[in-house]
Order: structure tokens, then C-alpha cells, then sequence
């Protein structure tokens, strides 16, 4: 699968197939391309806290306030991105040009992740909505959380939706 059918047909699961566990082999590769993806002065500032069994469960919990994600319930993995320390240089850099690169890096990792998981025909969703402290103590995470992703297989009934998005003239300009 090319990068352009990839970023065709990812899009964000709701409907997991819970019996369907995700091989290792698959979540090596998942995590393998995250920790290729680029990143501030190769700073990586950032942990991936993989989670599965009761843990996935007990973080898909902490995902759910006020109704929310309760897709993540069947979501045998949960893939939590904490913040770390940005590396010297990378710190004056963003001190200097007043940009978060650390949050710029969770992005770029995050595709990483989720544009590998879709190739292996896995399914992913990008969480922002969560109990940080619920999930700091599950993990035994110190830093905030500020990303977590739901993997797994996609149900059967899971199809591809048409894509939302700008048109080209709303969202590109040459100069």
C-alpha cells in the first residue's frame, strides 16, 4: 500500500472487533515506525506506554468521561503518549521561536503510528479526550498524557466513510 492509499483509507475506528487480538509481530512494526518518525533535534520527546489487557480496558475507561470514546471498551490496545523533556538543543529552539515542538512531534509520531497501523489493516483513533491523572496512574506515567490512540482490527461493519475535507483552493495557495 502507497502513502496516498494510506492516507485514503485511514481514518478514525469506532467499531473494533474485540475477539480480534493484534499480533505482536504487528505492534512491533506499529512502534518501530513511530520511533523512525522525525522529531526536534531527534529530541523524541515523548514515551509510548503500550497498553493491553486490563490496562487497555482500565485506560479505555479513562477515555470515556462524559459519555465519550465509548467505542475504546473494544479496543484490545491502547497506546499512550506522554510528554518527556525536550533535549537541549531543541529546548532553546522553542524558547527562542516560542514553539511547542514537543507538541508538533506527538503529531508527526502519531501519524507514524497510525499511518503503519493502516497499512497492516489495523484500525486506529486519535484520542484527545481523556483523564490524564486516571491514565498517569494506571501507567505509572509521571508527565502529562497528551495523546492516546485505540488499536485494533476494525469490525466487519466498520466501512470506509467519504472523507470531509477542504478543497484544494480553500486549503493550498502558491506564491
Amino acid at each position: 500500500m502507497d502513502f496516498l492509499e494510506i492516507a485514503k483509507t485511514r481514518q478514525s475506528c469506532r467499531n473494533y472487533d474485540e475477539k480480534r487480538l493484534v499480533e505482536k509481530e504487528k505492534l512491533e512494526l506499529i512502534l518501530e515506525a513511530g520511533r523512525l518518525s522525525p522529531s526536534a533535534c531527534n529530541g523524541q520527546p515523548y514515551h509510548i506506554t503500550v497498553c493491553t489487557g486490563t490496562t487497555a480496558k482500565e485506560t479505555a475507561k479513562a477515555t470515556m468521561g462524559m459519555g465519550m470514546n465509548k467505542f475504546t471498551e473494544k479496543a484490545p490496545v491502547m497506546i499512550v503518549i506522554s510528554e518527556e523533556n525536550y533535549v537541549s538543543s531543541a529546548a532553546f529552539g522553542a524558547k527562542v521561536k516560542g514553539n511547542d515542538y514537543r507538541s508538533i512531534d506527538i503529531g508527526i509520531l502519531s501519524a507514524y503510528l497510525t499511518a503503519q497501523a493502516t497499512a497492516l489493516g489495523l484500525g486506529t483513533c486519535i484520542l484527545g479526550w481523556f483523564d490524564d491523572d486516571k491514565i498517569r496512574k494506571i501507567c505509572s506515567i509521571k508527565n502529562p498524557v497528551r495523546l492516546v490512540i485505540s488499536l485494533g482490527y476494525p469490525a466487519e461493519n466498520d466501512k470506509l466513510r467519504t472523507k470531509k475535507r477542504k478543497s484544494e483552493d480553500e486549503l493550498i495557495s502558491f506564491k
